[in-house]
């Protein structure tokens, strides 16, 4: 059930406490594939995971602007501070839970937004009337995880699969031949860097002439199904603290 397209007398009568909450980015994505991609990842990711539930899921409109300063030098890249983003995913929790959908995975596509959403949602459940837990897709699709760079095989695959019209195909050599192989300019274990300009010409970390709408089906059936798993551990999970000293 997804907020922004059904009524309120509708969804009044949904029989559920569990909700998903998408969260991504609005940054650069090298040549190739859009701004919007961490967003269109998320809300895949949680499309999917709500299609293949069991029981009825709250949808929420996804957050599309996230902790992305890093991507600044690159035109259209949105951002917002840490304190001010993490304010926003936990009065929409707070939103949610109100109705009753008191049980939140927030749905994160950017890695830029891990931290926050790591600190926000221990908060929620340490002050709030709402148990909320993060999930990034991009951690549980397996051996895959590895690959993960930016705008590289996994992002530009799962786009090719769920949003195949927002990839410049045409532009994948363009993409590979201005980005880096690693995230960062290293020195032993410190990174040097910054923001991303400073390591990869054109924003991309990764190959993503290795992407193909096949490996997009397969990421989307890993982290859908991780998801589902999630939200069982969520729905049976008592969160509520001792009270035995």
């Amino acid at each position: 059930m997804h907020l922004e397209t059904e009524t309120w007398t509708d969804v009044a009568d949904a029989e559920t406490d569990l909700a998903l909450l998408p969260v991504g980015s609005t940054e650069q994505h090298g040549p190739h594939a859009p701004l919007g991609t961490d967003t269109l990842d998320a809300e895949a990711v949680a499309d999917a995971a709500a299609e293949q539930y069991d029981d009825p899921v709250v949808v929420a409109p996804a957050i599309p602007v996230g902790i992305a300063e890093e991507h600044r030098e690159f035109s259209g890249t949105l951002w917002t501070t840490e304190s001010t983003f993490r304010s926003y995913v936990r009065d929409v929790v707070g939103s949610l839970a109100s109705h009753g959908w008191d049980r939140v995975v927030v749905v994160n596509g950017h890695g830029g937004n891990i931290a926050a959403l790591r600190e926000v949602t221990a908060r929620i459940v340490r002050h709030d009337d709402a148990y909320a837990v993060p999930f990034t897709w991009f951690d549980e699709v397996d051996e895959h995880t590895s690959e993960m760079g930016h705008a590289g095989p996994l992002e530009t695959s799962l786009l090719r699969h769920a949003n195949p019209e927002t990839v410049h195909e045409d532009r994948l050599e363009a993409a590979a031949d201005g980005g880096s192989d690693r995230w960062g300019d290293w020195q032993g274990r410190v990174n040097l860097a910054v923001d991303s300009h400073e390591f990869t010409e054109n924003g991309v970390v990764g190959d993503p002439r290795e992407s193909s709408a096949d490996l997009g089906e397969e990421l989307l059936d890993l982290s859908a199904t991780a998801l589902c798993e999630l939200l069982d551990a969520v729905r049976e999970r008592d969160p509520r603290p001792r009270t035995d000293g």
